[in-house]
Parts: structure tokens; C-alpha cells; sequence
């Protein structure tokens, strides 16, 4: 069944038998949760800076925003990721296995920090004190932090190590 964009009934269709549509490709926002992203933005100059990322989840509620940081600035933002994919301005990063879970046996207890209070040591020797608020599920070593000092919330990799 599809629905096309300006038309108000559905149409059931054998896409791939049929000869009038060539180069189908089926979209999956889904299938980029967890993955690596180049996004490109225009700058205030004109041109178009590309910022590399990882989609983080699907928003609730609003079904057609997903949660997105970048590598240059760990904040937490929320756009509408399908318009600039399908402009050519989104692109996932090929050999992208950030989004593949990692397997876990059954039962296994997963350790969250959610709800738990963490302390940030700034360059310049100050500190900042925060709470984790949000666990990635596509990722589950990365986490949202809201500091008390910023309305901001960050994304960090909070990877164990022993």
C-alpha cells in the first residue's frame, strides 16, 4: 500500500513488478538509529559546512524528529532528519556499525547510570556537577547529561573501563 504526498487515498501496488517505477528505494529512518551521519548545513557566510554526528533515537511523541548530536558540538538537538536525507544533505556513513547493538546474553543485568549524579573536571580546573538523565538505547554507552549550571543537555560515550 502507498501513500503518496498530495493525495488523500492509498493505493495497493506491486512496485516491483512494475515497469513504470525504476530505482525504488524504500526508506527506513529506523535503519539510522545508532549510525554515523554527515549532515551538511548552510553557515551564516552561505556555503555549507558539514558536521559530522550519530542519530540517537526517534523522538516520542513526534514520530518524524530524531534525536541527534555531532562531534563538534556534544550538545543534544532534535531535527527532521527525511527532508535533508532526501535533499542529499543527510548522509549515512558507509560501514556505520555504531547502531548495531551489542549482543547480550539473556539476562544479562545491563549497568545504567541513569539517575545518577556525575561530576565534570573543566580545562581550567573548575568542575561541573550534572545528573544523567537518559540512556541511548542503539548505543548504551552514550548518555544525555544535564548539568545544574546549563539548560543545555550534552551526549557523552561514557565507555567503562576497568
Amino acid at each position: 500500500m502507498i501513500k503518496y504526498e498530495g493525495f488523500d487515498c492509498v493505493y495497493g501496488l506491486e512496485l516491483h513488478k512494475d515497469d513504470r517505477v525504476q530505482g525504488l528505494e524504500v526508506l527506513n529512518m529506523l535503519t539510522m538509529i545508532g549510525k554515523a551521519v554527515e549532515h551538511m548545513f548552510e553557515t551564516e557566510e552561505g556555503p555549507k559546512e558539514e558536521w559530522r554526528g550519530m542519530v540517537l533515537a526517534r523522538a516520542p511523541i513526534m514520530t518524524t524528529w530524531f534525536y541527534i548530536t555531532y562531534e563538534k558540538d556534544p550538545v543534544l538537538y532534535m531535527y527532521q532528519l527525511l527532508d535533508d536525507y532526501k535533499e542529499g544533505d543527510l548522509r549515512i556513513m558507509p560501514d556505520s556499525n555504531d547502531g548495531v547493538p551489542a549482543e547480550r546474553e539473556p539476562g544479562e543485568v545491563v549497568d545504567s547510570l541513569v539517575g545518577k549524579q556525575v561530576e565534570y573536571a573543566k580545562e581550567d580546573g573548575g568542575k561541573r556537577t550534572g545528573m544523567v538523565i537518559h540512556q541511548v538505547e542503539a548505543k548504551p554507552s552514550v548518555y544525555f547529561i544535564k548539568f545544574d549550571d546549563d539548560f543545555l543537555i550534552y551526549v557523552y560515550d561514557l565507555v567503562k573501563t576497568l
